[in-house]
């Protein structure tokens, strides 16, 4: 059995170096945080605006007040047809 030492027990492996494809893969997630994130604040600022638009229109439109309800008369033709 061999002796166990420092270099035996640890052995240092190199780093592996990035090929094209794990550029590119790092490079397109990046851009896609970036982008969700752009539009997440974009989103919550839309929302906001809504909330705030929706809040001020119900506050400034007064409570319509309830209509008589007004019978249509049926025309003098189909009451005689009844008849």
């Amino acid at each position: 059995m061999t002796r166990l030492t420092k270099t035996t027990l640890f052995k240092s492996t190199k780093p592996r170096a990035e090929t094209p494809m794990d550029k590119t893969t790092r490079a397109v997630t990046e851009i896609l945080g970036e982008e969700t994130e752009k539009r997440r604040i974009k989103t919550d600022r839309l929302r906001k605006a809504r909330l705030e638009r929706e809040a001020n229109t119900l506050a400034e439109t007064p409570t319509p007040t309830a209509k008589p309800s007004t019978a249509r008369k049926k025309s003098p033709a189909k009451a005689a047809r009844k008849s």
